[in-house]
């Protein structure tokens, strides 16, 4: 067993921290604070990100990144897209060829409209950037770290890391499938948070289980829509990364993206939502990315497009419900096969 670095102390750095030290790796816990570090070194336990849950001996914590990335095996990025490019920059030329590079982030970047491993192969250049590889499910930290059975899917460009990946993670509780289709994990990763958002607004607005159960199906339709157009396998959406994330991420209070929807249809504006959220909430950013995406992709996204005025126009919520409900005439069947 040698010794992963993973860079980012949130949540879901921590809990894929457990995972590794479960399968009697060395962790190196990377927080760009040093008194979170030692805080949680000295409490074992990350009372800010993920309470109640202690961590190994094996998983030690650090602000450097040096020292956290020397003598890893592997490295694990766990750090919102935002931060993503910088942190990049910071450890570029720390890295060796053998280490096994991977990410668990969900997002696309605004503007650029690149996905995650896109932006990380721009800054870590070429050899790094073939081998990439992604992490992705349904999977809520607070799961994870109290052990509980969780499925994810790893994806790369070259297959063999993608290998090298899922025999890091896997064992009893938690089981990794490998998929070739980069593309449509990453999509169906970042565009899932979209639709949590909807769906959180949809549960704070009153709305029942019939409203929800519509905005995740005609939700998986936009992102297949979108995937199909950049070339990803349609059936990617059918599985852990597509209606998988859906299901998880549109129906649980632990997820920050409904939680955060959910505020917005109560009535919060959204600067007061994310300061009482304490933590990212990708969704905001991706919908401002795939709304760019459909645009210049002319692709059909309604509920992007919805979601989009929500956040970004400062549109009510039951006004933008209202023009989705009121829109014209459609086929169900037409309208999937465009996606699928």
């Amino acid at each position: 067993m040698g010794k992963v670095a993973v860079l980012g102390a949130g949540s879901w750095g921590t809990a894929l921290s457990i995972v590794l030290a479960d399968n009697g790796h060395e962790v190196a816990l990377w927080s760009h604070r040093k008194e979170h570090a030692e805080r949680i070194n000295h409490a074992r336990e990350n009372e800010q990100y993920l309470p109640n849950v202690a961590l190994d001996s094996l998983i030690q914590v650090s602000s450097s990144l040096e020292n956290a990335i020397q003598g890893a095996d592997a490295v694990l990025f766990v750090v919102p897209t935002k931060a993503m490019r910088q942190v990049c920059q910071q450890v570029s030329s720390l890295l060796t060829e053998k280490q096994t590079i991977i990410h668990a982030s969900k997002g696309i970047e605004p503007e650029s409209n690149k996905r995650i491993s896109e932006m990380m192969s721009e800054e870590l250049g070429a050899h790094h950037g073939k081998g990439i590889v992604v992490l992705s499910g349904p999977s809520h930290a607070e799961e994870v770290g109290l052990k509980q059975p969780t499925t994810v899917t790893v994806s790369s460009l070259q297959i063999d890391q993608a290998v090298k990946a899922q025999d890091l993670f896997m064992n009893e509780n938690f089981r990794v499938y490998t998929n070739e289709d980069l593309v449509g994990v990453e999509i169906g990763g970042a565009l899932k948070n979209i639709i949590a958002l909807g769906a959180g607004i949809s549960d704070g607005l009153g709305y029942g289980d019939n409203a929800k159960a519509a905005l995740i199906t005609r939700g998986l339709a936009e992102i297949a829509r979108l995937g199909k157009r950049l070339e990803a396998n349609p059936l990617t959406f059918a599985g852990l990364t597509g209606v998988g994330d859906l299901i998880v991420t549109c129906t649980s209070q632990h997820s920050r993206n409904w939680r955060a929807g959910n505020m917005l249809g109560q009535g919060y504006v959204l600067d007061d939502v994310l300061e009482q959220m304490g933590m990212v909430v990708e969704g905001v950013r991706t919908t401002k990315a795939a709304y760019q995406m459909s645009e210049k992709l002319e692709v059909d996204m309604p509920i992007t497009k919805g979601l989009y005025d929500v956040v970004v126009n400062e549109k009510p919520p039951k006004e933008v419900v209202d023009q989705l409900m009121n829109r014209g005439k459609t086929d169900e069947l037409e309208q999937i096969s465009k996606g699928l």
